[in-house]
């Protein structure tokens, strides 16, 4: 049976009717937008005990104490809001008239759209909550990128998304998918992007983490998601900020693990090329959902479970591990220039390559402009094609970008790639560990 989607004025009023639900809002950067929900819907003093707004960074930083890295829209503040006005609840709430309440505490930290439009919208959106009367504490915490090119209807996606996540919180958390399905009810497509949720506590002690942030690539709400080594999910952004970042693409249900022999002369090869450090280098493997979701329109869950296992999998050869939603090598690499990287490898097959420039496989009177329009998206900044050689069975014969087979149209173009080192070959390699075609 299909999920009822309330409007948002009607959620805001059901928590504001309900006599448990109590708590604190605490916004910062993009005014009162949820709060402000829910005095419009009425009945708001059944539910807020406090809403204020910490705009003026001294303001802020007395309240909840400095950031090292100086930045307010960021996770650690948002945990500092949390923890400081769920507290206040506690510490000042007594007597009867709190003693059947489930406190909360909302808070977020957002910057939209700027007067220049010259940033990038964004923010951190959190609630700290019971389930149960007097009972522990669990945390939702949720990272946003506002589409929006109109900083009145960013604001609006915000105190819809705010609404969304109370009202989630209190009536779809024991089902975690309706919970992250919720989130963007009543909201536009193309409006909001979610690329990363947080659960803790006891409610969500026996949810994999991993599953949701793959479940939100899925809904189509997000396109990447990152995890570590250690299989925790980590904001994109903040992870690959102006580094070097070198990839390797695996395809979905593949049975073996990557050549990590040729891997690593391609990542080699990338530091040597860029002059990247250990330091400043994010190594990923990535595997591809895009395919799946183009082909079933709907991923079930038996797919994301394989998912999971596949990152864990390659979680635990010791690399970090992308999960997406582009079938097309240059729809990533345009991803990852949203993120201000100093160089990009992705490593690939020179059998790839041959698809690319083989005309035969594109009808013939667009193939052109789809091949330009590739070669634009894939090499607007810094993006380099560390390619693999294969060995062509019937031949036995080594294929590298100096013998590949190029169309007659492709041609020139494929030699201005190779000659200005867009597209470099894998140098070094031993034989014996390249794939068979």
């Amino acid at each position: 049976m299909a999920r009822e989607i309330f409007e948002t004025k009607r959620k805001a009023l059901k928590i504001n009717l309900n006599p448990e639900i109590y708590g604190t809002f605490a916004e910062i950067g993009a005014g009162q937008e949820v709060a402000r929900n829910f005095f419009n819907a009425g009945a708001a003093s059944g539910t807020i005990a406090k809403t204020m707004s910490a705009y003026d960074m001294a303001f802020s930083d007395a309240i909840y104490g400095e950031e090292e890295d100086g930045r307010y829209v960021s996770r650690t503040r948002l945990q500092k809001m949390l923890s400081h006005e769920f507290n206040l609840l506690t510490h000042r709430l007594h007597g009867d008239k709190y003693c059947n309440k489930k406190f909360f505490a909302f808070a977020d930290t957002v910057t939209t759209l700027n007067f220049t439009k010259t940033n990038e919208p964004h923010g951190w959106i959190g609630l700290r909550f019971q389930h149960e009367v007097g009972g522990p504490t669990n945390d939702i915490i949720v990272h946003v990128r506002l589409l929006d090119s109109d900083n009145q209807l960013q604001q609006k996606v915000l105190g819809i998304i705010g609404v969304n996540l109370l009202f989630a919180a209190y009536y779809y958390a024991e089902n975690v998918q309706t919970m992250i399905e919720s989130l963007v009810d009543n909201l536009s497509i193309g409006s909001v992007e979610i690329d990363l949720v947080k659960l803790n506590g006891p409610l969500f002690e026996n949810v994999n983490q991993r599953l949701i942030n793959l479940y939100l690539i899925a809904k189509g709400f997000a396109k990447a998601a990152i995890f570590q080594p250690d299989g925790k999910a980590v904001q994109i952004k903040d992870y690959l900020y102006k580094k070097n970042i070198i990839l390797l693409r695996t395809k979905y249900r593949q049975k073996s693990l990557p050549n990590f022999d040729l891997f690593n002369l391609a990542v080699e090869q990338f530091k040597k090329n860029t002059g990247a450090t250990d330091q400043d280098t994010i190594v990923l493997i990535e595997v591809l959902m895009g395919n799946v979701l183009e082909d079933t329109h709907e991923i079930t869950d038996e797919d994301l479970q394989e998912f999971a296992s596949r990152a864990d999998e390659l979680c635990a050869t010791g690399n970090n591990i992308i999960v997406s939603n582009f079938r097309r090598n240059n729809h990533l690499a345009e991803f990852i220039s949203n993120f201000k990287p100093k160089n990009i490898g992705i490593a690939t097959n020179v059998y790839n390559l041959k698809n690319i420039f083989n005309s035969d496989n594109y009808n013939k009177e667009l193939y052109t402009n789809e091949l330009l329009s590739y070669i634009s998206g894939m090499f607007n900044k810094n993006v380099k094609l560390y390619a693999y050689p294969y060995l062509l069975k019937k031949e036995n014969k080594i294929i590298t970008t100096q013998n590949m087979p190029v169309s007659e149209e492709a041609q020139p173009l494929f030699e201005f790639l190779i000659k200005n080192g867009y597209i470099i070959d894998i140098e070094n390699y031993d034989e014996k560990f390249v794939k068979t075609v």
